[in-house]
This record gives structure tokens, sequence and C-alpha cells, in this order.
């Protein structure tokens, strides 16, 4: 597992050692874990759900899933269509990218869905306006796309080593990545690309203070890239057995470096990050298949209709994704949101309210809804001052389980807090 915590492989011998270790992965669960292993796809907890359901007398159910559980909302809609009452689904994932198809079966799974196409969407959307918005707004303005490229090939030649991290190319674009994922990634994705920049520059020599700033800034992005640490973390496991159970993908893990570089072209940055996510699901790594695994079709006309929500700049669930799924599902409405991070719940009072109006009446908005995020870069000026410490500011993205349990619940009438989705 070790050799698979870099995020993604850079040059041909993490390649091929990343490769090895998934291998191993694949082949473990595929036999010392092959009765769970079995037993993992999306299907199998739709109908644990619907166990769920008549277990606690709900004649129908209702169900809101982020991320991946609009994969798994969409699945109940279509196995079980006139066993819910409302079904809304945000971070969309589009099923039928997500299975394959027989035509798309050699390809890799985000070549079908396209996940590193939207992070790049926003990640040039965010130095487009950076750059519009000048250095009073943006500290990252000069040159915003040709030197985040130059950070890139900095990083590529040499990883930069600061207050005893290492921060290596694929490192800072997960960072980058992960940043993408909140409301707040204009702020963030250029305050981080500012301060490497400066500190991979020949001849730069920053002060002590400086330097504590930017190794605390490294390591809180870091922390939040991760997601939120258990003591045991089982999401990669978990992960990929319903990912490998799932779908389609292609024979040989061998065939991964020369698709991510494809994707890489396609997506810059994000194309390889997104393609090695996938690489243990190789067939001849995870050879153990569900025979009860649903595999579509993704079309059932339903009792109720479903709430499809997808964000222009989602990073991780293509805005395109929802706008398939959609289109998949007859009886469905799509209501989109012009904001940033992903999913859009908690963003915006509109997308919010609309999703909880849906929710508990199954009232649904006007076709063509679009709704804007509250939060929206270089609206105001930067402001050092008003920065506050991050020993002052409660973050539950990267907060620990005791901490979340110290701080305690939200006061009445507090905004409403975003979906822990990763």
């Amino acid at each position: 597992m070790n050799r698979l915590a870099i995020g993604f492989p850079w040059g041909a011998a993490e390649e091929k050692s990343f490769i090895t270790a998934a291998g191993r992965l694949g082949h473990a669960c595929s036999t010392t874990g092959r009765e769970l292993a079995a037993a993992m796809s999306t299907a199998e907890v739709a109908r644990d759900m619907d166990v769920m359901r008549r277990a606690v007398g709900d004649s129908k159910l209702t169900f809101v899933g982020f991320s991946y559980g609009t994969a798994l909302g969409q699945y109940y809609a279509n196995m079980f269509p006139d066993r819910f009452r409302a079904i809304a689904v945000d971070g969309v994932i589009n099923p039928r990218a997500w299975t394959g198809t027989a035509s798309t079966a050699g390809q890799i799974q985000d070549d079908r869905l396209h996940s590193a196409d939207g992070a790049y969407q926003a990640l040039a959307e965010i130095l487009r306006r950076c750059s519009a918005a000048g250095n009073t707004r943006c500290a990252f303005s000069a040159r915003p796309m040709q030197n985040f490229r130059v950070i890139a090939e900095r990083l590529k030649s040499e990883p930069l080593v600061v207050e005893g991290q290492t921060l290596t190319y694929a490192a800072f674009i997960g960072m980058i990545l992960g940043a993408l994922y909140e409301p707040a990634a204009g702020t963030e994705v250029t305050t981080l690309a500012a301060e490497v920049y400066r500190l991979t520059t020949p001849g730069y020599v920053p002060t002590a203070a400086k330097l504590t700033a930017a190794g605390d800034l490294i390591r809180k992005m870091r922390k939040q890239a991760a997601g939120r640490a258990f003591p045991y973390d089982n999401s990669f496991d978990a992960y990929s057995a319903v990912m490998c159970t799932d779908g389609r993908h292609p024979a040989h893990g061998t065939s991964w470096p020369r698709a991510s570089a494809r994707a890489d072209q396609r997506a810059p940055y994000f194309g390889r990050a997104w393609a090695w996510a996938s690489v243990q699901c190789a067939t001849d790594h995870w050879t153990v298949r569900d025979e009860d695994a649903y595999t579509g079709p993704f079309t059932k006309h339903t009792k109720h209709p479903v709430l499809i929500v997808g964000s222009f700049w989602d990073p991780a669930t293509n805005y395109d994704d929802a706008v398939a799924a959609s289109k998949l599902l007859p009886n469905s409405r799509l209501l989109s949101s012009d904001n940033w991070g992903h999913t859009a719940y908690g963003t915006s009072a509109c997308a919010t309210g609309i999703t909880d109006r849906y929710l508990l009446y199954r009232s649904l908005p006007a076709k063509g809804t679009t709704c804007v995020g509250a939060e929206q870069p270089f609206r105001t000026p930067l402001d050092d001052t008003a920065t506050q410490s991050s020993a002052d500011t409660f973050d539950l993205a990267s907060a620990s389980p005791a901490e979340i349990a110290a701080h305690g619940l939200p006061a009445t009438d507090a905004p409403k807090v975003l979906p822990p989705v990763r």
C-alpha cells in the first residue's frame, strides 16, 4: 500500500513500482478477500438499502447522495423504480460511464468519466480569473497559466524540500486537486501556487518566518488533499473494491502508462492523477467478480422524479456527467450550479434550499434553473492582516474525529455544512 500512497507515479521507475503494488492489491482482494470483494458491487448496497427501508417501516425511500453516493442513488432508482418517494443526487457520476459498455471496456475509467477534464477546466478558469483580477486581488496574477507550467516543470526536475517536507510534482498536483474540492478554491489554489513558485525560483531566499509559514501552508494543504484521517482508513480498499467490481476495465496494468500519458494531454496535470486511480482494476490484477452486479439499463422510467444536481466547476464529477445522467433518466430534473468545489449543497441558499424542498415536499425547480455559489474567487482585495491563523480557525474538512467532537454542534441557524465527500 505504501507504494500506492504517492498520488500518482511520475517516470518509468515509479510507474513500474506502482503497477506492481496495484497488482498485489488486486490479487489479495481477489484471493484472500474474495468472499467480501465478490459482494461489494453498488447493486449489493442498493439491495441492502431496500432491506433497510422495509426494516424501518418506510413504504418509500427518501435518499440524498453525494459524489459516489450519486451512483448508489441512480442504481436504486433503476433497480427499484417504484420504491422511492424522492432521490436527490449531487456531484453526479454518469452510471453508464462508471460501469462501461462492451465498446468502452478497453478504456481506463476516467477516459469515460472525464473527472480530469472537469478539474483542468476549473483550474484554467481560476487562473483566467486570477489574471483578470490583478495583483490586488490574486496572489498569482502575473502570467498564471504560464507560471503554473513553470512550477510543474521545476517540480518534475527536482522536488522542493521545505521544513523537512518533500513536495514532489505528484504531491503538488494532489494538493491543487484537493484545493479545487473547496468553495474557496480560487484563493487556495493561487495562494499555494504563488508560494511554491517563489520557493522554486532560483535566487529566492525566504526569511525564517516566511519559510515557517510556507511549511505550515504545505502541511495544511497536504492534510486537506489526504482527507480526514482515521486510525485505520480503508477508503482506498473500499473504493477499489466497488470501482473494480462495478465496472469494465482494461485487461493489463501495463497499459496504464501510455493511457495516462494520453489522458494528461487531454486534461493537463490531472489526466494522470485520475487515470492511475483505477490501475488496480486491470483484469489481470482484479479477477474476482460479483455475479449479482447490476450493469444497466440506467434508463428506467421511475414513478417519481429524481433531482440531479451538477456544478459547473466540479473537479471530481464533471458537470457533463450530470447532464448525461439527466438524459438517461426520463423522469428527472437537472439543477445546475455555478459554484466552486465538489458538489453544490451548502454552497448557496439556492442549491441548498431547492434540494431541501425537493426532499421534503417533492417540489422540483423550474427547468433550466441555475444557482450561483455564494463564494466566488477574487471578489475582495487581498488582506494579509485579516487572515486568521490555522489555530484560530476550525476546519471541518481536516479536523480529526476528536476535534470535531470537542468543537460541538453548530449554533442555531448556522449555515449548512458541506457534505463530507472526497
